[in-house]
């Protein structure tokens, strides 16, 4: 069912607040992804039980899955019946055209970024399609997240280690940063200090320093692509500098398959699949937990929402 765009409009008030919340409380708030309604049922379940304000997010391929207006249909049910501070985002909106239908759909968060689909994109081009969507934004108030460059890596579990020196390639700077921000009056830069898509056999390490001089560079929200295999005490220290949202993806997935797997082995003569997902949901749970608590969001869902 459509929203209206009042309500649309009141949605992505409420969604700034609670950004702004978050940066001035020092914690962040989680985006995590969706690849069905048991991942969603776990972090509604997780949100609730952690007190805390969360984003669910999906990307292209969730999006073709699933659909723009069933998920955001599927998040207002469960916001309603669970009483959680919930928001969606639209991650990795490969296209102007993409993100504009997350904008008409009334997801509060879009992040475009067209060097997904175009690795090759130039600076101009980012910058450009980027200024547009931000124009289109106002329609309903929506945040606009964007970067100039290309997030390497990718939404799986690989068993090779990343090469360090070949990411910091693409680290962000604080004069690009600033830069790129000016440029385009996004709401939300999304940097690159270690952070990679996926989940690898080494953990992954987070530039904190460079973090804060990018924190210094600019005045908008900053966020972490790229969550998964990340110490946790990189998060403290990160949400301390100024990091308002963090996004967790190949964690949850490998929780989900892994437990679902060793229940189909455990359930060899089951066939009715959706009696054998508790544990599934729970596994998914106890890392979105882990997660809110690692962000310092446990406890900070603004209080006439519980």
């Amino acid at each position: 069912m459509s929203k209206s765009i009042e309500s649309m409009r009141q949605d992505c008030k409420d969604a700034r607040s609670a950004l702004a919340r978050a940066r001035e409380g020092q914690y962040a708030l989680g985006a995590f992804n969706l690849d069905n309604q048991e991942t969603l049922i776990a972090v509604t379940k997780a949100a609730v039980k952690k007190n805390a304000p969360v984003l669910v997010e999906i990307s292209h391929g969730e999006v073709e899955l699933l659909g723009l207006e069933n998920v955001r249909d599927m998040v207002d049910n469960y916001k309603a019946e669970f009483g959680v501070e919930m928001y969606i985002n639209l991650d990795h909106s490969p296209s102007v055209e993409a993100a504009k239908a997350g904008i008409d759909a009334g997801f509060e968060f879009i992040h475009i970024d067209i060097s997904q689909a175009n690795h090759d994109a130039t600076e101009e081009d980012i910058i450009n399609c980027t200024k547009e969507v931000v124009a289109y934004a106002k329609k309903t108030g929506a945040l606009v997240e964007s970067e100039p460059h290309y997030f390497g890596g990718g939404s799986n579990r690989f068993t090779k280690a990343f090469d360090y020196a070949e990411i910091k390639k693409t680290f962000s700077t604080p004069e690009g940063a600033r830069a790129f921000v000016e440029a385009t009056g996004i709401d939300t830069y999304a940097a690159a200090i270690g952070n990679l898509h996926g989940s690898y056999p080494v953990p992954k390490r987070l530039d904190l320093r460079l973090l804060q001089e990018v924190r210094n560079a600019i005045d908008c929200n900053i966020s972490l692509h790229g969550g998964s295999g990340t110490p946790g005490h990189y998060f403290e220290d990160a949400v301390k500098i100024g990091v308002g949202k963090i996004n967790i993806n190949s964690d949850m997935r490998v929780a989900y398959r892994t437990t679902l797997e060793q229940q189909l082995k455990e359930n060899k003569t089951e066939f009715a699949v959706i009696k054998l997902m508790d544990k599934v949901i729970d596994a998914v749970q106890e890392v979105v937990e882990s997660k809110i608590d690692s962000f310092g969001a446990t406890g900070m869902a603004k209080p006439s929402i519980r």
